[in-house]
């Protein structure tokens, strides 16, 4: 439905006038809702998600909010899970992996922050069915074009903001996936990928058995840690892609192991 037109409404804004406005409006508030976004510039929300998708941009879209990509520690809108201050490795990880994917893909997106984040950067306009079990994902991937929702049901776990049930897991193993993107709260070369929540364990490990190729994704910060609820070992997927900066002595641990590295620089 076209927005009317207000004194607010700027039609000959270029993206660089645009970005400024948003950044004053997040200084301001923390954080934007996209829908919040786009009324204030008088814009669609899929125009507001091309103005943030340029590299150089220092707002990031996460979870269906505009924020501040330098300081993510001062959001004041609260999610029922933490974003945490990594959220320009998580983005660098994700635009790394959202790039493998191609027109009439059947993906599954886990659960998780960083997965908020991937589902902000497939491909816009790609025809594409996303599986997914969590609201964050799910009310990210809901409004795009082209795109077919499969939503798994089953008991709410507010810790992740995501569902799990017996008839969702055999739904998934009925489907067919090209490509499983997978979340972690710690990558151990040992002790393999893990996780804080236990009925997380079973649909990981469903999807990696079943999926043609399973993709983790992760930020810097979660190699070398340990989780309590142990999914995978690392050998167990076909790539392993890692935002931000990582010390060389860490990478000697991972070498053999399908990791690959995504820093600011590259």
């Amino acid at each position: 439905m076209k927005m009317a037109e207000t004194s607010n409404a700027r039609p000959n804004e270029t993206r660089v006038q645009r970005l400024q406005r948003l950044r004053r409006a997040v200084e301001s508030s923390g954080a934007l809702h996209l829908k919040d976004a786009a009324e204030l510039l008088k814009v669609s929300e899929m125009t507001v998600r091309r103005d943030l998708a340029g590299p150089e941009a220092v707002l990031v879209l996460l979870g269906g909010y505009v924020v501040n990509a330098a300081s993510p520690t001062g959001i004041k809108y609260t999610f029922e899970q933490e974003i945490d201050q990594h959220t320009q490795d998580k983005r660098l990880a994700c635009r790394s992996a959202a790039a493998s994917i191609k027109e009439g893909d059947t993906i599954f997106i886990d659960c998780g922050t960083t997965m908020q984040s991937l589902a902000d950067c497939l491909p816009e306009d790609m025809p594409l069915s996303v599986i997914c079990y969590s609201l964050n994902v799910a009310s990210i991937v809901t409004r795009r074009p082209a795109t077919q929702v499969m939503m798994m049901g089953g008991l709410y776990h507010p810790s992740s903001q995501s569902f799990s049930s017996d008839d969702g897991l055999s739904y998934l193993r009925r489907l067919g996936v090209n490509k499983a993107f997978i979340s972690a709260g710690g990558l151990h070369w040992t002790r393999g990928a893990s996780c804080s929540n236990f009925h997380e364990v079973a649909i990981k490990q469903a999807v990696i058995a079943t999926a043609m190729e399973s993709i983790l994704v992760v930020d810097a910060s979660k190699l070398g840690s340990l989780k309590p609820a142990f999914f995978s070992d690392v050998s167990s997927f076909s790539r392993v892609i890692v935002g931000g900066a990582v010390p060389s002595e860490m990478r000697k641990h991972l070498r053999g192991l399908p990791v690959e590295y995504v820093s600011g620089a590259t």
